[in-house]
């Protein structure tokens, strides 16, 4: 598991900062029963259905699946803004930093680095 990190948000919707990190998982289930999972998760935690970028107590998303692209619903992968956040890319260089990714194989750091300045991504220190 990466660090833990604190995020403005990027929504016009006012909200409180968030927290990020990213968990690296091997498993034999496959993608679609993982997101099943993960939207229970989200469920028990207290989320409602609402707008797009909307206040949640959880979030999960499913970025990557070593081997695996899929488009469409119920699930994309890579996922589709991956590379447009750095509040996913930095966690995740964190913990996989050489990583290739999806379509042209540019690294995790390759790609985080090349993101124009813009959103804090700050770590949270543990007590």
């Amino acid at each position: 598991m990466a660090p833990l990190y604190r995020t403005e948000p990027l929504s016009a919707i006012p909200q409180p900062r968030f927290f990020n990190t990213v968990v690296l998982a091997r498993g034999e289930m496959p993608p679609e029963a993982v997101l099943r999972l993960a939207k229970e998760l989200e469920a028990g935690a207290g989320r409602q259905p609402g707008p797009l970028d909307a206040p949640r107590p959880l979030d999960v998303d499913l970025l990557l699946w070593e081997g695996v692209e899929l488009s469409g619903p119920p699930l994309t992968l890579p996922h589709p803004r991956l590379r447009e956040r750095r509040f996913v890319l930095t966690p995740l260089a964190a913990v996989a930093g050489d990583w290739p990714l999806p379509p042209d194989g540019r690294s995790v750091a390759a790609v985080l680095a090349a993101l124009p300045p813009g959103q804090q991504v700050e770590r949270v220190p543990w007590a």
